[in-house]
């Protein structure tokens, strides 16, 4: 299971409410072939989610799916939404990850 923290989970909802996103809007999380360590983290919006393809879960009031596929290398990890002087945006916090670039947007397991 992935779990998403309060304070990303508000910054998703803020997003999805400053683009007029349609109601149901779920937050899309998975893993695609690429970057320089293999794999690369996707976060993205989506109208609907499949209860047959996807893990569907809510956390903090948001909606959250997973491909099953994609559910295999993201299983235990923490996305979190990080506020800063130096930079700002979401992080993973991945304990499958067994090698990672130095940017932190690819891995491999």
């Amino acid at each position: 299971m992935v779990t998403v923290t309060e304070k990303a989970a508000g910054e998703i909802k803020r997003v999805i409410g400053e683009q007029n996103m349609p109601e149901g809007t779920v937050l899309r999380i998975g893993v695609a072939g690429g970057g320089c360590s293999g794999f690369q983290y996707k976060l993205g919006f989506d109208a609907a989610a499949d209860r047959e393809k996807d893990h569907i879960s809510e956390q903090h009031g948001l909606q959250v799916a997973i491909d099953k596929k994609s559910d295999l290398y993201l299983d235990g990890t923490t996305v979190d939404f990080y506020d800063g002087l130096e930079k700002r945006g979401f992080t993973f916090e991945n304990p499958n990850v067994t090698r990672s670039c130095g940017c932190g947007s690819s891995f491999s397991v």
